[in-house]
């Protein structure tokens, strides 16, 4: 029973830093954004999980875009996002890409696609 309690609280107290894991799929042509909402400072690791080069902009959500990173195939980068600050992962390829990402620190963040 002291077993069962340890782990189901050593679970519970480790939820809030969970943060959350994805595999996204662009399709070819379109961005992903994450984070074009109000929001906290972020942090993201992303696996470049296809054979294609994708670009990765840190993009205020009052305007502009900036800091790009060159994301080769196979390679992972990690990225630290200022709040109220979007993440666009751009696929210029004609190929569908997929992106494996792990986001910890504010996970509120708004979620979608661009063409």
């Amino acid at each position: 029973m002291l077993l069962l309690a340890s782990t189901l609280f050593a679970s519970c107290r480790l939820l809030p830093f969970a943060g959350l894991t994805s595999t996204t799929y662009i399709k070819g042509k379109e961005a992903f954004i994450l984070g074009n909402n109000k929001h906290g400072k972020f942090f993201a690791k992303l696996k470049n999980a296809s054979n294609t080069t994708l670009t990765v902009w840190k993009c205020p959500i009052y305007g502009g875009r900036h800091s790009p990173i060159t994301v080769n195939p196979n390679e992972t980068v990690k990225v630290n996002v200022d709040r109220d600050t979007a993440l666009k992962i751009e696929n210029d390829s004609d190929v569908q890409v997929a992106v494996e990402l792990v986001v910890k620190g504010d996970t509120g963040l708004s979620m979608g696609y661009k063409n």
